[in-house]
This record gives C-alpha cells, sequence and structure tokens, in this order.
C-alpha cells in the first residue's frame, strides 16, 4: 500500500498537484479540523464509489491513518483502484508535523 507523509502531500497541495483528499472520518471530526479533503466517512464509501476516481492520486485519510487504510483495502478489493494513498499517521500527524 503506497503512503505519504503530511510534508510531502503539504507540497504537493500548494504546487496544485492533480489529486483528490477524501477524509473518511466521521462529520464531527471533519468539521474540528480538515485539510479541504471531501467527506466520504468510512460507512458510506461503497455507496459513494462513483466520487472516487481511478484515473489520478487519491489520498485518504483519518485520524490516526487505520481507519484510511482499511478504507484503502476495501476499496482495492474492488479491483479498479490501485491509485489509492494513505495519509501516514492521519490528522495527527499532519498536527505534529506540519503545526510545530
Amino acid at each position: 500500500m503506497q503512503s505519504i507523509e503530511p510534508t510531502v502531500l503539504k507540497d504537493k497541495m500548494s504546487k496544485g498537484e492533480n489529486l483528490l483528499l477524501i477524509d473518511v472520518r466521521e462529520p464531527f471530526e471533519h468539521e474540528t479540523f480538515n485539510i479541504g479533503g471531501i467527506l466520504i466517512p468510512m460507512n458510506e464509501l461503497m455507496e459513494r464509489l462513483d466520487e472516487i476516481p481511478a484515473d489520478k492520486p487519491v489520498i485518504l485519510y483519518c485520524q490516526k491513518g487505520i481507519r484510511s487504510v482499511i478504507a484503502i483495502q476495501r476499496l482495492q478489493q474492488r479491483g479498479k483502484y490501485n491509485n489509492l494513498i494513505n495519509l501516514s499517521g492521519g490528522m495527527d500527524n499532519w498536527i505534529k508535523e506540519l503545526r510545530k
């Protein structure tokens, strides 16, 4: 499974690279702090596959990086996704690394 560190993702975002961020947390978590990704809670993921492209990098994130790993595994079982990337350590790591 591919993963990306917060500092590398932040750099790609600031350069305007063509990628999609998906937050698989719950709405209350997303409202508290997010990095601009679309909110697709993990329990809605399979019903919203039409929102997840297979032709560009898609970075999934959650609070600690565990739910996003599970989400990626579930999506990859569908067979059409080989473009999914986990944000290492999730929002906790993002805050730790980028809010120094």
